[in-house]
């Protein structure tokens, strides 16, 4: 089972691949990166890549070049990160077979976003293999549930974030209470994991977080 994803970028500025490869990195990635189209190809062709970013100016050829080649024999996602952020070039990028394209300069959460967003979109991830449990996924700031990224407060992914870590485990309220920034009573507490399983599941909010009456929580799989 892995237990990460690998992403490939290619992109022939040293210091825009060194900080998106960093930022992916310490999202839990695998990262390879390549500054032109003839080393990306390939790669591709050696490796399978869950995900490609691809700029589309590079010193040998095209992006598109490199969307053409690989349109017919490798199944990818593929994002475009582009300094066009003109209508025809986005057009054109979908056309050869991207996925998604976001300007430049990137903001990595967007990035790491439209990331996950992709890819669980994508019938041949599993985005469950890539963390110990089979229903949530943590990746940085942000909590994909059932290969969904859900949409929480700081506060409530700080909580959650504890109870994923020690899934099956009561956690006290005292811990959580401790250790959760702005969480300053267990009449907060309380409201937070209310709000949580509200998004969780509308129709039956006990689902996954038991309360464990004069204890605390437990999140269960």
């Amino acid at each position: 089972m892995r237990t990460k994803l690998d992403i490939l970028i290619v992109e022939d500025d040293d210091t825009a691949s060194y900080l998106m490869q960093d930022f992916l990195e310490n999202c839990n990635f695998n990262v390879d990166v390549v500054s032109t189209v003839t080393d990306g190809i390939s790669y591709l062709k050696v490796k399978k890549y869950d995900l490609l970013l691809l700029d589309l100016s590079l010193p040998d050829f095209s992006g598109f070049d490199l969307l053409s080649s690989i349109h017919n024999t490798i199944a990818i996602p593929t994002i475009v990160t582009s300094a066009y952020n003109d209508t025809s070039t986005k057009v054109q990028a979908f056309k050869y077979g991207a996925n998604d394209y976001i300007c430049k300069p990137i903001d990595f959460l967007e990035l790491e976003a439209r990331i996950w967003a992709l890819l669980s979109r994508k019938d041949n991830i599993d985005l469950n293999n890539t963390n110990k449990n089979q229903t949530f996924v943590i990746s940085n700031s942000n909590i994909l549930f059932h290969g969904t990224m859900v949409n929480f407060t700081s506060v409530e992914f700080s909580i959650l974030k504890i109870l994923i870590e020690n899934i099956n485990n009561t956690i006290s309220r005292d811990y959580l209470v401790e250790n959760v920034e702005s969480v300053s009573s267990s009449r907060l507490l309380d409201n937070h994991i209310k709000n949580i399983r509200k998004k969780l599941d509308q129709n039956d909010k006990n689902r996954y977080i038991k309360t464990e009456y004069g204890v605390g929580y437990r999140l269960v799989d």
